[in-house]
């Protein structure tokens, strides 16, 4: 039986991508272990099985709080690559200690803790890119983040065996620095055992119900566009749905902004955060899925997120902002929703009237994206290229 272990600083109820290749390659028969830390106290969860390795504890756990103090210390005395996090020199070690024949890495944390480990036990190793990572959090190449995760990845990435990526541009733009690698995109697809069967039809005034979720809510990430157009609608009978952990104070400032724009509150409605597995069920209430992705930096521009799949798994018509990956997808896949110029308020507003006034359109869309959930992005599907690549690269 071949061993193949997962590392990533993100526990698996926050990594989709993670748990789902766990799954994949439990299934086929492999000895499967992942390393992992936590971040979120929300995603403060005991390890799902022996399977599961969680590192540098739990949130007020004694081992968290050393973890958190000795990372002060350490950093100054480590490579940056093994201190960039409070919990790389654990990984490193549990990783080291554990002899495999293929080591993966989720998050550039995890890059050089598989590679090392690899070249330890003689073994191969890849990593799932679900970010352009030096374009991350900033476009400035000037910045300690953009030149950090630059020199890790000049450095570790050509010395792993494959490259998976989250989106076709994603992969495109690793293609370009690091030609030899010959990037394989894996789009952050479901399986088709989550979509939703709704077929109901909405009528003419009846309301229209918006829907967009994310781990965190926050400022800068189009909600402000969003509210400003439903604004501009009223007194169309229009509903926002934000799913995800928005504390008091994000509430309070987009309940200001609602009431700016002559909005009723009860058109806002926050839900907390779910498990991933019932966010299909709830986004299957609701007509539109919000993909609100802004441009920059770069990564935010070429990215495909879960979100976008998430609505077509759950039978939505998508109103997404012209990020070049959202164009690119809509443009490809015609008849699944509408695109607006982010930032755009009255564009935004427009779409919005469209699908309002023409309900049998927004049907049409809605069965349309269903249909390329079942045909064409899904994890049926996206999974056997994950497969092949991987036991390509063990047997060679």
């Amino acid at each position: 039986m071949k061993k193949i272990v997962l590392v990533s600083p993100f526990p698996p109820v926050q990594n989709p991508r993670l748990y789902k290749e766990y799954l994949l390659l439990k299934n086929q028969g492999y000895d499967v272990n992942v390393i992992y830390a936590v971040r979120d106290k929300w995603a403060n969860i005991t390890p799902l099985n022996k399977d599961f390795i969680l590192v540098a504890g739990k949130h007020g756990s004694l081992t968290h709080l050393f973890s958190r103090v000795f990372h002060k210390f350490i950093r100054h005395f480590l490579a940056y690559e093994f201190s960039y996090h409070r919990s790389s020199w654990l990984m490193l070690l549990k990783a080291s200690r554990i002899k495999a024949d293929l080591y993966i890495g989720h998050d550039l944390t995890s890059l050089p803790i598989v590679v090392r480990a690899a070249k330890r036990h003689k073994a191969k190793c890849g990593f799932d890119a679900e970010d352009f990572h030096r374009n991350e959090v900033s476009d400035d190449i000037n910045s300690s983040f953009y030149k950090a995760s630059k020199t890790i990845e000049n450095k570790y990435l050509p010395q792993i065996d494959y490259l998976t990526c989250a989106s076709p541009l994603i992969a495109d733009a690793y293609q370009k620095l690091y030609p030899q690698l010959r990037a394989q995109t894996i789009n952050n697809v479901f399986s088709k055992s989550y979509i939703i069967e709704n077929e109901s039809l909405r009528l003419p005034n009846e309301k229209l119900k918006l829907f967009w979720f994310s781990q965190t809510v926050g400022e800068g990430r189009g909600l402000e566009t969003v509210i400003e157009a439903m604004g501009l609608l009223q007194p169309l009978n229009i509903e926002l749905t934000i799913l995800g952990a928005a504390n008091k104070e994000i509430q309070k400032i987009f309940n200001t902004l609602a009431c700016t724009n002559n909005l009723s509150l009860s058109q806002i409605i926050y839900l907390d955060t779910v498990s991933p597995n019932q966010i299909f069920e709830i986004a299957a209430l609701h007509h539109i899925g919000l993909a609100l992705e802004i441009s920059k930096p770069y990564n935010r521009d070429i990215c495909l997120t879960n979100k976008i799949f998430t609505y077509i798994n759950a039978g939505l018509a998508i109103i997404a902002s012209e990020t070049k990956a959202q164009k690119k997808l809509l443009q490809e896949n015609k008849n699944i929703g509408l695109l607006f110029q982010i930032g755009n308020v009255v564009e935004l507003a427009n779409q919005l009237k469209i699908y309002y006034e023409h309900p049998y359109l927004l049907d049409q869309h809605r069965r349309a994206a269903k249909k390329l959930a079942k045909d064409k992005f899904n994890w049926e599907k996206e999974s056997q290229t994950l497969l092949s690549l991987i036991k390509t690269t063990m047997e060679n």
